[in-house]
C-alpha cells in the first residue's frame, strides 16, 4: 500500500489487510510499504512519506498480520526494487506503458501546471519489480484489479523470452473483496476524503457516520428506502451482518428511520474495531517495537531479492 497518508481506512481494511490476514495462515507473505511509488504524487512533501509509513505500518500489525509469518517492509529499504525497476525497464516498450488506464487517471488528476513525471509513467514498472522481485506464486487481488497485473505478466513473459525463463507467471488470488462505500455514497477513498479509519476515535467515528450520505427519497421515517447506495447500508453488510438482513427488509418497507439505524450501525463499527484500535494505540506508544519490525523485515526482504538479482543479472550475462 502507499503511504500516500499515515492510515488506513475501512475500504482499505476491508479490501485488503483482512484478506491478508488470512493468507498469511497459507503462504509466506511479503507486505511492503511502498514510499517510491507514494512520490509520483508527493514528490512536493517527501518529509511526509517516512511518517506516513510507520502510520500504515502500525495498521497493518494493529489489523493482525503476524511479523512472524509475513514480511513488513517499505519499499526503499530494499534497493533491488530500484535495480529491478532499472533493468525491467529498459525492456518494457514505452507503447504498454502509455496504454494503461491508470496512467491517464493519474495525470488527469495531476494539480493544475504539473507535468506528468518520468516516475507517474513508469509506474506499473515499478510496481512489477516489487511483485517479481520476490519470485511469488500470485498476488491478493480482488476481480476488479485483475487488469492492473496483467503489465507484470507481459513484463515477466518478456524477460523470459529475452533471457530465459528466470521469472514466474503471477497467479492472481482472487478474493471475494466487498467495496466500501464512503460517507457521501462514492468509494471510499483518502482523495475523496469520505472515509472511516483505523485509527479514527470513537466519537469521530460516530460523526462520520450520523454525517453520512443515506437515500434521498426517503424523508420520512415510514418511506420506502433503498439500501443499494447507502453509505450506512454498506457499514451494516460488513459489521452488522447478523443483523444485515433485517435491516435491509425493515428499511425496504419504511419500518426504520435513517437516525435509528446510524445509531445502531455506529454501535456495530465500534465494538467490531474495538480490538484493533486497541491494539493500535499500544503500537503507537511503542514506536521502537514497529521500527524493528521494519528493520527485521527489510533484512529478510533483502535475503531473497538479493537471490533474484543474482539470478537476473546472471540471466542478462552482466556482472
Amino acid at each position: 500500500m502507499q503511504p500516500t497518508q499515515g492510515k488506513l481506512h475501512l475500504g482499505n481494511l476491508e479490501g485488503a489487510l483482512r484478506n491478508w490476514v488470512k493468507l498469511q495462515e497459507e503462504y509466506d507473505m511479503f507486505a511492503c510499504i511502498v514510499d517510491w511509488h507514494a512520490l509520483t504524487t508527493m514528490i512536493e512533501r517527501p518529509e511526509e512519506i517516512t511518517e506516513n509509513s510507520f502510520g500504515v505500518a502500525v495498521d497493518y500489525l494493529a489489523a493482525g498480520l503476524d511479523p512472524e509469518k509475513t514480511v513488513i517492509f517499505i519499499q526503499s529499504q530494499v534497493k533491488e526494487h530500484a535495480e529491478l525497476y532499472l533493468l525491467f525497464s529498459m525492456v518494457t516498450p514505452l507503447g504498454w506503458l502509455e496504454r494503461v488506464p491508470t496512467f491517464k487517471e493519474k495525470r488527469d488528476s495531476l494539480t493544475a501546471g504539473a507535468e506528468a513525471s518520468h516516475g507517474l509513467l513508469g509506474y506499473p514498472v515499478l510496481q512489477a519489480a516489487d511483485i517479481l522481485l520476490y519470485r511469488p506464486y500470485g498476488v491478493p487481488v480482488g476481480k476488479d484489479q485483475v487488469p492492473h497485473l496483467e503489465l507484470t505478466r507481459e513484463i515477466a513473459r518478456r524477460f523470459n523470452y529475452l533471457y530465459g525463463d528466470t521469472l514466474p507467471e503471477i497467479a492472481n488470488v482472487l478474493s471475494d473483496i466487498p467495496v466500501m462505500i464512503g460517507l457521501d455514497g462514492r468509494k471510499m477513498s483518502k482523495s475523496y476524503d469520505n472515509a472511516i479509519y483505523i485509527a479514527d476515535s470513537d466519537d469521530e467515528t460516530a460523526k462520520k457516520i450520523m454525517s453520512a450520505y443515506t437515500d434521498p427519497k426517503k424523508i420520512r421515517k415510514d418511506d420506502p428506502g433503498h439500501p443499494e447506495g447507502c453509505a450506512v447500508f454498506s457499514l451494516h453488510s460488513v459489521y452488522n451482518r447478523e443483523n444485515a438482513d433485517n435491516v435491509e427488509k425493515e428499511c425496504r418497507a419504511g419500518a426504520r428511520g435513517c437516525v435509528s439505524c446510524k445509531r445502531e450501525c455506529i454501535e456495530s463499527v465500534i465494538t467490531n474495531l474495538a480490538p484493533m484500535r486497541e491494539r493500535r494505540a499500544e503500537l503507537v506508544k511503542d514506536p521502537g517495537q514497529v521500527f524493528r519490525v521494519l528493520e527485521q523485515g527489510a533484512d529478510r526482504a533483502r535475503a531473497v531479492a538479493g537471490e533474484t538479482m543474482a539470478d537476473v543479472r546472471k540471466s542478462m550475462g552482466l556482472l
